[in-house]
C-alpha cells in the first residue's frame, strides 16, 4: 500500500529559550498527522528544526557572556530534547547554522539579487527587536508592536529589499484558484484583504545593525534577514540548489504537502514565502495551516505573567501520552485551546482512565477470569453485536476524513465514540451474568472476542497520537501492533489466542492531592538563594585556578546602541584598560557605575556582541529576578588578584 509522497514541516522553532508547551503544541500536533499518514500508506518526509540568527539571539548570547554559536547550541540541543520526550518522529532536525543551509541562502540572495528582484536602498520606521519587524506607524496597535505587544523605536540603516509587488497579483490569483491553499479559510480572508489587496510593501532583507547572521556574499556589512535566512530551510536542508544542482530528498518530496505553523507567524508563510518561491521559479507548498494557540487560563504564556507551562515538566508530573492527548483533544480547529492544571486532571480521569483505561482492564480481566484468556469461538447474532461491529467498521473512514482535513481533535473523538460504545456494549450484554452459567459459554465467548476486537481496532487508531499507549494495549492482547489494512474487517484476532495480563494504563489522579503537590513544586522552584543541598558540583582547586580575578575600576559607562539590555564598559585594572559588554542595563544606569571598582574575569576568551568587542565578565549576584553587581572597597588597588 503507497499513496504516495508527503511532506510536512513545523515552524522552525527560534533559540531564543526553553519552548513552552504552547510552542510543544505544534511540534505533537505534527506527529500525530505524519504518524497517522504513514500508517495509512504514505511515504512520509517530516522536517522540523530550529531558526538560530538575529539581532535578538545576538543579544541573549551578550547577556550571558557566551558566543552566539556556544548559546544557539545549548537551546537547540534543548528544544532537540523536548521533542525527543514527546515522542516526536521527525526524520530531520534542522538548523540554520547549518554550513550546507548557510551556503545555498547566500546563493539564494544572490540569484534574486542578480535577476533583479532584490534591490540596495535604505530603511527608516519603526523597529521591534523580538520580532525582528520594521513597522508603519498606521500598523502599530496603541502605538506598540502588532505582533507582540512590545515597544518599537525609530530605526534607519541601509539594507537590501526584495521586490513583492511585482508578484502581488500573481499570489492573489494563485490563493484564489486554490482554496485549500490557506486553512483554515478564516486565514485566507485575512491575507487577502489585510495585506496583498492593499498593495505590499518591499520586504527588507538584510540588515547592518548586528552581525549574527549569513553574511551577503558580495556586501559584506551586510547580513541576510530571518525571512530569507529562515523560511528557505523548507527546501535548503532536504537538498535545494541555487544552480540547480538538487538532492535525491529535495527532487522527491517538494513541493510540502503542509507547513504547519502557528496563526501568529501566517503572514509570512503565506505571502513572503510564497513570493521568494515564485522568483525562484518552484512549485508551491500544496497548503499552509495556520493552527491556533494553547493559552494558558485566560491568556498566552508569558514569562513575565509568571504563567509559563514547560512540555517536560507536564510529562514528568502525567507522563507523555496524557500531555499528547490533552494538547491534541483540547485545541479546537480554528480557535484557541485553553490550558490548566484541572482541565488536564479531568481529561486525564474522564477519558484516559475511565473511558480509555477501564475498558481495556476490565475486558482483559473479564477475559482472564471466564476463559483463563483465550478466545473462544464466536457468533455474532446477539441484540447489540451488529450496531458495536457496524460502528467498529465505521470509524477508521470517520478517522481518516477527519485527518484528511487536519481535525486532529475531531478524528480522535470518533475513537472515543468508539470507546464509549464498547462500554455501553458491557452494560448491554452483562458478561459477569453470563459467567454464572455454563449454558452462556458460547454468548460469553462472542462478547468478549467482540470487545477484544474493537480493543483491537481503537488501538490501532489511537497509536498515531499516544504511541506508548497504543503499544501497551497490544501488549495486553497479545499481539503485534496491527497495520491499517486490518481495519478492512472485523475479525482479525484468532481463536484460540492468549491474552496477556492486565495492567492500568491510566491510573485515577486525585485532583485535590496533584494540585497540591505541583503547587509545592513550583514554589521550590521559584529563584531565590541557593540552599546548600541545591550547590553546584565541586571543582578543584586547580580548575578553580584557572579562572583570573582581579578587580577593576569602571571608567566610563554606555549603553551599547542596538540594544535595550547591554551596557558597554571599559575597566581600568592595574595601568591596562579593557572593553566589557554586561547585560545589566535594566538594573544600573552608566552614572550608577563610573568610578565603582568591581570583580573582573581578567582571563574569558575575546567575544563580539552587537557589534561591539567584550574582553571580559564582570560578576555580578543573579537571584532570578535581579542582578546586583559586587563591588569592591574603593581602597583596594587595581589589578589586585582575588584569591
Amino acid at each position: 500500500m503507497n499513496k504516495g509522497k508527503y511532506y510536512l514541516t513545523t515552524a522552525i522553532t527560534y533559540t531564543s529559550g526553553k519552548p513552552h508547551i504552547g510552542n510543544t503544541y505544534e511540534i505533537v500536533l505534527a506527529d500525530a498527522i505524519c504518524r497517522f499518514k504513514r500508517m495509512t500508506g504514505y511515504d512520509v518526509y517530516f522536517q522540523t528544526g530550529t531558526d538560530e540568527h538575529g539581532q535578538k539571539i545576538e543579544e541573549k548570547a551578550a547577556a550571558a557572556g557566551v558566543s552566539p554559536q556556544t548559546f544557539v547550541d545549548g537551546v537547540a540541543a534543548e528544544i532537540k530534547r523536548i521533542w525527543d520526550i514527546m515522542n516526536t518522529s521527525y526524520d530531520r532536525f534542522v538548523r540554520t547554522t547549518d554550513p550546507v543551509h548557510e551556503k545555498q541562502v547566500q546563493k539564494i540572495f544572490k540569484k534574486l539579487y542578480d535577476q533583479g528582484d532584490i534591490y540596495k536602498g535604505s530603511y527608516k520606521g519603526l523597529y521591534c527587536t523580538p520580532c525582528e519587524s520594521f513597522w508603519t506607524e498606521s500598523q502599530l496597535v496603541d502605538g506598540k508592536c502588532p505582533d507582540c505587544g512590545r515597544e518599537v523605536k525609530q530605526a534607519e540603516e541601509e539594507a537590501y529589499f526584495f521586490r513583492l509587488s511585482n508578484y502581488t497579483d500573481r499570489l492573489i490569483e494563485h490563493i484564489e484558484k486554490n482554496p485549500e491553499f490557506i486553512q483554515p479559510e478564516a486565514r485566507k480572508n485575512e491575507m487577502i484583504n489585510n495585506f496583498l489587496k492593499p498593495g505590499l510593501q518591499d520586504l527588507c532583507v538584510s540588515r547592518t545593525s548586528f552581525k549574527w547572521g549569513i553574511p551577503v556574499t558580495f556586501d559584506t556589512k551586510h547580513v541576510i534577514y530571518v525571512w530569507i535566512d529562515a523560511l528557505s530551510n523548507y527546501i535548503t536542508l532536504p537538498g535545494y540548489d541555487a544552480d540547480g544542482n538538487h538532492g535525491e530528498t529535495f527532487k522527491k518530496y517538494w513541493p510540502a504537502d503542509v507547513h504547519l505553523i502557528g496563526k501568529d507567524i501566517l503572514r509570512f508563510h503565506t505571502i513572503y514565502w510564497p513570493i521568494m518561491l515564485m522568483a525562484l521559479d518552484l512549485p508551491l507548498p500544496k497548503q499552509v495551516f495556520g493552527h491556533p494557540w494553547l493559552l494558558v487560563g485566560d491568556g498566552k504564556m508569558s514569562k513575565s505573567r509568571g504563567n509559563v507551562v514547560y512540555a517536560d515538566d507536564l510529562v514528568n508530573a502525567f507522563g507523555v501520552d496524557a500531555v499528547r492527548y490533552f494538547m491534541l483533544h483540547e485545541m479546537p480547529f480554528a480557535s484557541d485551546g485553553t490550558f490548566t492544571y484541572e482541565l488536564l486532571i479531568e481529561r486525564i480521569n474522564s477519558d484516559l482512565a475511565n473511558i480509555l483505561g477501564n475498558l481495556v482492564n476490565r475486558t482483559i480481566t473479564m477475559c482472564q477470569k471466564y476463559s483463563g484468556g483465550v478466545l473462544g469461538a464466536h457468533k455474532a447474532e446477539g441484540e447489540f453485536d451488529e450496531e458495536l461491529i457496524s460502528l467498529c467498521l465505521a470509524t477508521p473512514g470517520k478517522v481518516e476524513a477527519k485527518m484528511n482535513e487536519l481535525r486532529v481533535a475531531d478524528a480522535i473523538d470518533e475513537i472515543f465514540t468508539l470507546l464509549r460504545r464498547a462500554n455501553k456494549y458491557i452494560d448491554e450484554t452483562q458478561p459477569w451474568v453470563l459467567g454464572k452459567d455454563t449454558a452462556n459459554k458460547e454468548r460469553l465467548d462472542t462478547v468478549l472476542y467482540n470487545l477484544l476486537e474493537v480493543i483491537r481496532f481503537a488501538a490501532t487508531l489511537l497509536t498515531p497520537f499516544l504511541p506508548e499507549t497504543g503499544n501497551k494495549i497490544f501488549a495486553q492482547l497479545g499481539i503485534e501492533p496491527s497495520d491499517w489494512e486490518s481495519l478492512n474487517s472485523f475479525g482479525a484476532l484468532k481463536v484460540g489466542h492468549t491474552v496477556s495480563q492486565p495492567e492500568i494504563l491510566f491510573a485515577r489522579i486525585d485532583a485535590a492531592k496533584k494540585l497540591e503537590e505541583l503547587e509545592a513544586a513550583k514554589a521550590a522552584a521559584q529563584p531565590g538563594p541557593k540552599k546548600e543541598e541545591d550547590k553546584a558540583p565541586e571543582i578543584t582547586i586547580d580548575e578553580f585556578a584557572k579562572t583570573e580575578l582581579r578587580v577593576a575600576k569602571i571608567i566610563a559607562a554606555e549603553p551599547v546602541k542596538r540594544s535595550d539590555k547591554l551596557l558597554k564598559l571599559k575597566v581600568e585594572l592595574g595601568g591596562a584598560t579593557r572593553q566589557v559588554l554586561s547585560g545589566i542595563h535594566k538594573w544600573y544606569e552608566p552614572a550608577d557605575l563610573i568610578g565603582k571598582k568591581i570583580i573582573f574575569v581578567s582571563n574569558l576568551a575575546p567575544a563580539k556582541f552587537c557589534g561591539e568587542k567584550s574582553e571580559g565578565m564582570i560578576l555580578a549576584a543573579d537571584n532570578g529576578d535581579s542582578a546586583r553587581v559586587i563591588f569592591i572597597d574603593d581602597d583596594v588597588p587595581t589589578g589586585s588578584k582575588i584569591r
